[in-house]
């Protein structure tokens, strides 16, 4: 009975480990996706498009690419 037990916790508590590692390797996907916005958004964010680099220069969208 003792071993089932501790053979028990063994296996949720690597379950609940999977799960951890699961989630943190789907955030880490979702933030490495490039982000693109419009000139107009580019302005309407506080930022100036350089059309030349296609980035938008400060604001609340600064670094993203302009399209």
């Amino acid at each position: 009975m003792r071993i089932r037990r501790i053979l028990a916790a063994v296996i949720a508590t690597a379950a609940l480990a999977g799960l951890g590692l699961t989630g943190a390797a789907t955030a880490t996907a979702a933030q490495g996706a490039t982000s693109y916005v419009t000139p107009y958004e580019c302005k309407q964010g506080g930022g100036t498009p350089d059309l030349a680099e296609n980035l938008c220069k400060g604001g609340t969208h600064d670094g993203e690419q302009v399209d």
